[in-house]
């Protein structure tokens, strides 16, 4: 009986400081997990890109002209997993595009947009210029170096 009117006595004395305490303290936990998730650890190539906890392997830069004359890079990232990306420049915009499944070379989509490739060659067309309308490039050859 004496213990708990002790217990009693003292408990409102202590929660209202543990309550501040737990207060002032959860801000700074919170802040140092968001941060343990944002920031993973990787075994990725120093330099690769990093998309969450898809990791890249070291990017590979390539460099294409078209019959147009124009020329232009394309840089090709293979993750991890297994999963492959190229970023293309469209209407002056780098696009992310992600390797889908193609019957013959790679096919990289990315919104309406295909970058096809096969060997050294390569073709960008748009979907929402219809289903006969020409690439909107073609004939793009790599430049070896």
């Amino acid at each position: 009986m004496v213990n708990r009117l002790i217990g009693q006595l003292i408990r409102p004395l202590i929660r209202p400081p543990i309550k501040r305490l737990i207060r002032l303290l959860l801000p700074a936990v919170a802040a140092l997990a968001a941060l343990a998730v944002a920031l993973p650890c990787s075994a990725a190539a120093p330099g690769a890109p990093r998309f969450g906890d898809l990791h890249t392997k070291k990017p590979r830069t390539q460099k294409y002209t078209c019959a147009t004359g124009r020329t232009f890079n394309v840089t090709y990232l293979s993750a991890t997993n297994g999963q492959s990306f190229a970023l293309v420049p469209v209407k002056g915009q780098q696009m992310l595009f992600v390797n889908t499944l193609s019957g013959s070379g790679a096919k990289y989509q990315a919104g309406s947009y295909t970058w096809w490739t096969k060997g050294t060659r390569a073709d960008l067309y748009d979907a929402m210029a219809g289903p006969d309308a020409p690439p909107v490039l073609s004939n793009c050859v790599t430049i070896v170096r």
